[in-house]
């Protein structure tokens, strides 16, 4: 039987930093991963939720963007901190299910991407849900392009620069890009909060 042998560190030598934590991960300290996953999760479930939304895609998204973070330690530079590069993982792979459902939703639908339905409950024929849920349910009407852009900017926190380095898009696309998905969703959510005086 062959035994594996893990290098675990003393108590006392627990890395502190993102970069400590990943030198400790690609030498086999299974602890220094979990750490870094722990550190890392909030992030990575607010971006994969701003996303897709709190669905089971979006927790299968959220660990496998951990899965390919774990495969990808050896070829981790350090060109970007290891949260932006976690959370460029998690922004591929969201883009990548968008991608899927539009396909499955194809089948069955001849609607255009820019036909905006709001959904309302059937009992009511109103909203019937707090306004986490509206404002997500909002960001699911948006093009992937424009979702990227408010969950990094406005919910992940980004600036303007670190989202364009995330998206590999111009910073001019950016402001663009953020300035419609507002008026996208201010338009989305008027129904339900009114014309403001």
């Amino acid at each position: 039987m062959k035994v594996i042998h893990v290098k675990m560190l003393r108590e006392d030598k627990v890395p502190t930093s993102e970069e400590q934590l990943v030198r400790a991960a690609r030498e086999g300290d299974r602890t220094a991963f979990s750490a870094l996953v722990k550190r890392l999760e909030p992030r990575v479930a607010a971006t994969v939720i701003g996303m897709l939304g709190d669905t089971p895609e979006a927790e299968d998204v959220g660990q496998e963007t951990f899965i390919r973070f774990y495969k990808a330690l050896d070829s981790y530079r350090g060109e970007s901190s290891v949260s932006t590069y976690v959370t460029r993982i998690a922004i591929n792979l969201s883009l990548n299910e968008l991608k899927r459902r539009k396909r499955r939703f194809s089948l069955f639908s001849n609607t255009a991407d820019d036909d905006i339905e709001l959904v309302v409950d059937e009992k009511t024929g109103g909203p019937h849900f707090e306004d986490g849920e509206m404002i997500q349910s909002a960001l699911s009407k948006l093009s992937p392009g424009y979702r990227a852009v408010i969950v990094l900017r406005l919910l992940d926190g980004l600036t303007t620069e670190e989202t364009a380095r995330m998206l590999n898009i111009p910073i001019g696309t950016v402001l663009s890009r953020l300035a419609r998905a507002q008026k996208k969703m201010r338009d989305i959510l008027k129904p339900y909060f009114g014309e403001k005086s």
